[in-house]
This record gives C-alpha cells, sequence and structure tokens, in this order.
C-alpha cells in the first residue's frame, strides 16, 4: 500500500509539473510525413563513453539521456525538461530531468536518480491518474528511446531519439515530423547530441553551463548571415549632409508647422546663428545642452544647431514634473538650457537648485545678430549626439547616450525601408522624449524632403490629424499601434483616400496581427514596416516590411538594418541553437555608449562583444567615456536587452516578451521600479506595487496597490505621484489593503496581484445603472474602450478612474462618431455629465435647427 501511494506521490509531481517540452519549429516547407536521420557516434567517443559509465557504475542509457536533457534544454530555453521515454516495450513514460546541476558528471549522476526513479514506478498504472488530473492521453514533443530508432512517432510527437548498432557500430537514429522540422534542422539536433556526449567524455568535471552545442558552421552563420547587410555610411554627419542639401536646394522649403514654414536656408542660417550663440557662452566639444520647447521649429532649429557645435542634444519635455528635470539636468551634467518663453513653467523649479546651468532664450539668440554661415566644427562619426532619459528601475531615469554613427545609420534605414523618395513629406509625430522623434525630425532633410511639424493637439483630434496627413501629402506614417488602431478605425468609419500616404511604420509596442490584418483589409496598396530597437541601440534596429499580411500566428519583428547584428544567447551570451528561445542582443554601429555617468547599470547592459573585436575609430577625450570605451579608439560592444526573441527559418526575428520588470504603454519604456520607488515616497504609504493589467481589448493600464493606515483618496495619490513622474506613468487606479500579499519568501506577490488587478476591474460596484438613452450610449463606447463588461459602467464612473487614457479617450471620441471630443471628456469625465453635455448639444441644435 505505500508503494502504491508513493508511485502515486511521484507520477503525480512528473505529470503536474513536467508539461510538454517544446522544440523548435523550424521548417520553410511543411510537408506532412516522416523522415529519418542516422548519426554515427565515432569509435572513440563510444569507448570513452563506455569507459565513464563504467566508472560512475551507471547504465550506457543514462549517459545518452544525458546528453538528450542537455540538446532539449538547449532548443527549449529551459534548464527543467520533460521528455518521453520508452523502457522496454510499451507506450513511453513521462522523465522530468533538469541540467541544473554545474558539471557533466554532476549533471549525468542527476540524469541517472531521474531514469531510475521514473523505472521504478513503470508499473504504476497512469490512466487512473491522468483522469484525476484532467489530462490526456500522454504526449511528448520528443521521446527517447534507449531500445532501438525504430518505434512509431506518436500523433503529437515531433521527434523520437533512438539508438542503434549497426556493424558493431553505435549511432542515434532520429525520427521526426518533416511538416514540424526540415532535414538540416534533423541533422543540427544530432550534431548537438553528438557534440554533448563529445564534451561529457572530454571532461567530465567541466562546467556544461558555458559549452555551446553549436557547430562552427552555424555560429558563423548566426553571428554573419543573419546579421543586417554591410552599408558604407557618408563620412559625414546629419548636419553636414543637411548643409549639402541647403547649397542644392536653399529655396525649398525644409519645415512646416501650422501655417508657418521654413525654406532649407532659413532653417540652415536660424541654426547657424543658435550654435553660434551657444558656441560665444563657452560650449565646448561634446558639452550637453538641454532643450525645453514645445515641439515647433524653433526646436528644430535647437537641435540642428547643438550638432553643428559639437554639443550633445538633451531634449527635455516643458510639461515633465520639476524634479525629472532637475534629476535629467543633473545626471547629464547638463551647463546649457535652450528655451523659449512660456515654456519654462516647471523648468523655473528644477533650475532653482542648479545654480551653474545657463539658460538661453532662442528669441534672445535671435536678437543677439550671430553669423549665419556655416560652423565648419568637426565633428566625429564617435562622437556623442544626443542623450535620451527613460524610465529606471530604481526610481532614477537612466540616460542613454547615442552617438552621430549610430543616429545617421538608422536614419539611412528609415530612409530605405520606408522607400523615402527624393523631396517626400516625413511627419514629426513623436514627443521629444520618445526616440522616434530624432528620425522623424531629420530624416526629410537628407533626402531634400520637407519635415511636418504635428502638433499634439492635432494627433489627439484624429480627424484633424488625418486632415494634417492628407493635406499635407504626408508620405509616411510612423506611430505606435494604439494610436494606428484609432487612425484606422477611424478611416473604417470615414473612407477616404490618402493619396500620398504609401509607408506606415508601427513602433514601440508588440504589433499584433488582427490589426495588420485590419491594416490591409482597408488599405491594402499602403505597406506597413514594423520595427523593433532600443533608445540605447540608437532606436530601432530591426525592421520588417509587409505588403501583405504574413502568414505566421505572430507578425515578425524582422530583420536587422545595415550594419547591425542581432544575437539571440543564453545567460552566458552564447548563441542559442537556431528557433531556439533566448535574449536579444544588439552588437553593431546602432549601440550606443552606455548611460551618461551611470557606470554601474551601463555594466549590467553594455559590454564588450564575445564575438567581434570592433574597427577602430578616432580617438574620445570626453570625460564620459566609458569603461571598455578607452582613448585608444571604439571596442566593438553589445547592448544586452530585457527582451526574449528567436530566429524563424525565414531569417527573421521574433518577440517573445519581457525577462524583467519593464514594460511598455503606448510606446512608452516603464520600469515599474520607478513607479513603486515614487510611490513608497509618499506620506502613508507603507508598501506598495505597481502592476499591468489588460483588458479584454488588449488595452494596457498601470494598477497601484498600496498598504498603511487607512486607505488615501486617489486624486491625493494621483497628484503627489504626478509631481516627479509624467503622467503615463501614472496608475490610473489604486487600491488599499491592510497588507499586500507576499511570495513564500517573503517578496511581494506580484502574480496575485496582477490577476487581483483584472478582478477589480470586473467585479460588481454598488452603482445604478445607466438610464437615459444617452447614459447607454455612452456606457455601451466606454465599455468597448475600456475593455470592461458593458454592465460594469455606471452613471457616476469618471472615465480616467476607470482606466481611460487620453488615446482611449480619443479612442471614445471616434467610436461615437465625434459626438464628443477629448476635450468633452477631459472637462466632463464623469458618464452622467458626459450624457448631459451631449443631450443640451442635441436639444440645443433642435431648438435652432
Amino acid at each position: 500500500m505505500e508503494q502504491t501511494k508513493t508511485g502515486h506521490e511521484f507520477w503525480r509531481g512528473v505529470l503536474t509539473a513536467g508539461g510538454l517540452t517544446p522544440i523548435p519549429r523550424w521548417t520553410l516547407d511543411p510537408v506532412p510525413g516522416i523522415a529519418e536521420h542516422d548519426a554515427t557516434i565515432s569509435d572513440g567517443d563510444v569507448a570513452a563513453l563506455r569507459r565513464l559509465a563504467g566508472e560512475l557504475t551507471v547504465p550506457l542509457s543514462s549517459v545518452l539521456l544525458a546528453a538528450h536533457a542537455k540538446v532539449l534544454a538547449a532548443l527549449s530555453g529551459e534548464r527543467d525538461v520533460v521528455t518521453g521515454y520508452v523502457a522496454e516495450s510499451g507506450s513511453p513514460l513521462p522523465c522530468r530531468l533538469t541540467t541544473a546541476a554545474d558539471s557533466w558528471r554532476a549533471l549525468l549522476l542527476d540524469t541517472r536518480r531521474s531514469e531510475a526513479e521514473m523505472l521504478s514506478h513503470r508499473d504504476f498504472p497512469l490512466d487512473g491518474l491522468r483522469r484525476e488530473l484532467g489530462l490526456t492521453e500522454p504526449s511528448f514533443e520528443t521521446v527517447f528511446d534507449p531500445t532501438g530508432g525504430d518505434g512509431e512517432l506518436a500523433e503529437d510527437t515531433v521527434l523520437r531519439v533512438g539508438i542503434f548498432q549497426h556493424s558493431g557500430r553505435l549511432g542515434l537514429r532520429l525520427r521526426y515530423r518533416t511538416d514540424v522540422i526540415d532535414s538540416a534542422c534533423a541533422a543540427r539536433i544530432a550534431g548537438y547530441h553528438l557534440t554533448a556526449l563529445a564534451l561529457i567524455t572530454a571532461d567530465p568535471d567541466a562546467g556544461h553551463g558555458r559549452c555551446s552545442l553549436l557547430s562552427a558552421e552555424e555560429f558563423r552563420f548566426q553571428l554573419e548571415g543573419l546579421s543586417g547587410p554591410r552599408r558604407q555610411l557618408p563620412d559625414r554627419r546629419v548636419h553636414e549632409l543637411f548643409e549639402q542639401r541647403v547649397r542644392e536646394h536653399p529655396d525649398a522649403v525644409a519645415a512646416v508647422f501650422g501655417d508657418r514654414q521654413w525654406t532649407y536656408r532659413e532653417l540652415n542660417s536660424r541654426a547657424n546663428r543658435l550654435g553660434r550663440a551657444l558656441l560665444a557662452r563657452g560650449l565646448r566639444r561634446e558639452d550637453v545642452v538641454a532643450v525645453v520647447t514645445e515641439r515647433n521649429l524653433d526646436w528644430m532649429a535647437a537641435v540642428l544647431a547643438i550638432f553643428k557645435a559639437g554639443g550633445v542634444y538633451l531634449p527635455i519635455e516643458p510639461h515633465f514634473p520639476a524634479d525629472r528635470i532637475a534629476a535629467a539636468l543633473s545626471r547629464a551634467e547638463c551647463g546649457f538650457v535652450l528655451t523659449e518663453r512660456g515654456s519654462t513653467a516647471t523648468l523655473d523649479q528644477a533650475l532653482g537648485a542648479l545654480p551653474g546651468v545657463r539658460t538661453l532664450f532662442v528669441d534672445t539668440a535671435w536678437e543677439e545678430n550671430h553669423a549665419d554661415g556655416d560652423l565648419g566644427i568637426q565633428v566625429a562619426p564617435d562622437q556623442l549626439a544626443y542623450i535620451l532619459f527613460t524610465s529606471g528601475s530604481t526610481g532614477e531615469p537612466k540616460g542613454a547616450m547615442c552617438e552621430h554613427a549610430g543616429m545617421l545609420n538608422h536614419i539611412y534605414a528609415k530612409l530605405d525601408d520606408l522607400e523615402v523618395a527624393e523631396g517626400e513629406v516625413i511627419p514629426q509625430t513623436g514627443p521629444q522624449c520618445f526616440d522616434i522623434s530624432v528620425w522623424q525630425l531629420l530624416a526629410a532633410l537628407l533626402v531634400g524632403g520637407r519635415t511636418l511639424l504635428v502638433d499634439q493637439e492635432v494627433i489627439l483630434d484624429v480627424e484633424r490629424f488625418v486632415d494634417t496627413i492628407v493635406d499635407g501629402r504626408a508620405a509616411v506614417l510612423q506611430v505606435v499601434p494604439s494610436y494606428l488602431d484609432v487612425f484606422l478605425s477611424f478611416l473604417e468609419q470615414n473612407p477616404r483616400e490618402l493619396p500620398d500616404l504609401h509607408t506606415v511604420s508601427p513602433t514601440g509596442d508588440f504589433l499584433k496581427k488582427e490589426l495588420v490584418q485590419r491594416w490591409f483589409a482597408t488599405q491594402p496598396k499602403i505597406k506597413m514596416v514594423n520595427t523593433y530597437g532600443l533608445t540605447e541601440t540608437s532606436d530601432d534596429a530591426v525592421h520588417e516590411v509587409m505588403d501583405r499580411v504574413p502568414d505566421r500566428d505572430r507578425v515578425p519583428l524582422g530583420r536587422p538594418i545595415g550594419n547591425v547584428h542581432i544575437y539571440v544567447v543564453d545567460e552566458h551570451l552564447t548563441p542559442v541553437p537556431l528557433g531556439a528561445p533566448g535574449v536579444i542582443v544588439f552588437a553593431g554601429v546602432c549601440v550606443g555608449r552606455g548611460y551618461v555617468n551611470d557606470p554601474e547599470r551601463t555594466r549590467g547592459v553594455f559590454m564588450a562583444d564575445p564575438h567581434r573585436k570592433g574597427e577602430p575609430l578616432p580617438p574620445r577625450t570626453s570625460p564620459r567615456t566609458e569603461p571598455g570605451q578607452g582613448r585608444e579608439g571604439r571596442k566593438a560592444r553589445i547592448c544586452r536587452s530585457g527582451d526574449y526573441g528567436r530566429w524563424q527559418p525565414e531569417g527573421k526575428l521574433e518577440f517573445l516578451g519581457r525577462r524583467d520588470n519593464q514594460v511598455k504603454i503606448r510606446g512608452f519604456r516603464i520600469e515599474i521600479g520607478e513607479i513603486e520607488n515614487a510611490l513608497l515616497r509618499i506620506d502613508g504609504v507603507r508598501d506598495g506595487a505597481a502592476v499591468v493589467a489588460e483588458r479584454d481589448g488588449g488595452s494596457k493600464h498601470l494598477v497601484a496597490f498600496y498598504s498603511g493606515r487607512r486607505p488615501l483618496p486617489a486624486e491625493v495619490l494621483r497628484d503627489k505621484l504626478g509631481e516627479s513622474l509624467p503622467q503615463y506613468m501614472v496608475p490610473s487606479a489604486f487600491h488599499w489593503d491592510k497588507n499586500l500579499p507576499l511570495t513564500p519568501n517573503g517578496k511581494i506577490d506580484r502574480r496575485t496581484l496582477t490577476a487581483l488587478a483584472g478582478e477589480l476591474d470586473t467585479e460588481k460596484d454598488d452603482h445604478h445603472v445607466p438610464s437615459t438613452p444617452t447614459e447607454q450610449r455612452l456606457a455601451a463606447a466606454w465599455a468597448k474602450v475600456l475593455g470592461v463588461p458593458p454592465d460594469r459602467i455606471g452613471p457616476r464612473d469618471h472615465f480616467f478612474d476607470r482606466g481611460g487614457t487620453s488615446l482611449s479617450a480619443v479612442k471614445l471620441a471616434v467610436a461615437l462618431n465625434r459626438a464628443v471630443s477629448l476635450k468633452d471628456v477631459t472637462h466632463h469625465p464623469v458618464l452622467a455629465d458626459l450624457a448631459a453635455l451631449v443631450d443640451g448639444r442635441h436639444t440645443s441644435e433642435v431648438r435652432h435647427g
């Protein structure tokens, strides 16, 4: 009886904790069928394997199974794996294996214990237990068969690895489904097994974690064959290429903002005068200049002026909290601020604690009447171009430093892959703190085109935005997927021609296939370019150009742009097998210099490239040179992302998700830790956590949980956080409890809080139901936009307290066919009040007929 109980517990543990261990799908021609691949183990390795098995007093099958476990771990990206194990005859048994051990010897002994325990319970009846656990018949992606290599493949089995002997030779026989993997993939998997066996015998006490199973051929292919094309960049900087265009067509329009426009000559003249004003105040090479202006023509001139003068551009949005502005200026050791009157409300507060920063108003620089000829200052390709601050996990933003060569390389990739022709118009829509703002601002100037600066108020009124894009003759459009959804929804309800637009480019967040399908159903002649990259890699480093909906379930990230290398690696920065999941790592000219004056966080993300040496570049004399980038020249460096991905057989990168505590909401990169640190600084908050909740419609929003003596008003929490965080980082909902849930090791249980956030979105409140037809109509639209059940919306609900944002308010306006505007929702966020406003308008229209 005791034996039966032990068997029951053993199999329950394996069946519930094991699950399927997937292997990569790798074929461009998924033809149904079964094929075989044989691989002979060399006589020397066989002898060494038998010797090792004898020394450890384990059967040879255990050594072969240990190699199989190592291969499955490499293919799946998981430390613990499950395979089917054929014992003598009959159906495969589930065999759970771990590769947590340090050395090959320890791995082999762990494997033997798992094998022996599994075999000791093989007579236990599993059918009843499967029914008890609600499991179907056993299905395994892989089956290990030490009894032979000719067994049949079950319906769900992809690969069966068997052992065969022929003419005294020992070998592996792989039987595999040809609709899942092709012959080359099968050969690689066989090679991984042979490599693992050779490594086991070569040095059983060596650490296996750092051992690569890849062949030299696959290693070269991943490093070179999957890289972006080599492209020779001009030995000039962006502003110098602009100056060339000024000489070629000085009277062509370079930039438009509202009813104002500047020619190439005017823009260049103003940038040169601004640059000289900065030099007159003592600006030196790589000195940091913050620009605190609205997105307008003066901003554009300021950016060019800084580049021309050899300085470093630091964008600061004038609406950011004073604390955040001060932190960025201080961390970047910023000595100069270019600003405009009317943009200094919070800047003045920030500068109060930074007496050494010099302020220059743009209109003051114009009045000084400096010469307007080109400055002619030499700027090196590895010279710092700009610093962009992103959210930081420690509670302090981190400033990513990007160089001129990386910026130029990215701009050329955009011009190429978006097929921006000579003289075309590029709309500038991204906020200054968003990395896409750089290329949107400057790229048109390199092809004799026109930058169309779009005001934020226009962007938040989708009808005006469409009018602006059409009237401005925009050729390309790059926006975050959530805004593209709004843009497309409007076009679906209000069809119109987009005669000049030939390319749209979603960026900054995961692109869902459903949105791509809707786009091509509505605009089949306008291609789409999915993009992916980091602020630390000079913006996008991967492009996927599409003229139709992709065949795969997921929209791929695409291929690396020119002069960029992408590695998919394990924790030791070693490339994983093709198709296996791993961490995405960037290399090449795109990689920035690190985080400004932040060596600790720089070392955690930027490091020497273990696979390439790099090219020597002119010496750097900046005090911001980071370790590993000395004055002897630029060493090849990599940037390790927080993302998981894998290669597809087409040579394209696929995104699998984040691996850290970082999220993206509406294109903005957010470190949850920064929000939590700000939350904990509020009086009355004892403990706090922030999580991301996703609603049925796919919209994401931040939800905060906190503990303390008593609940605090949501308005107080929101205002306090708004003093140090930009609005996109302030949670839309706050929930108090006496104590937050903890994991067994005493940490806040974020998984429980994430589930709770979803439940709180849908649980019943004591509120009245909408009573009037207008309230009911608005409630239905709110439910759709906010992704909550319609019966969860009451007349006293507050749009923004329910998780609404400015973007979802724009979506609401589109859903209601512009019966309300963004301003209406902002000024009347309570449903009953908004309904009264709509009814009042209707009554007025009827009265004035």
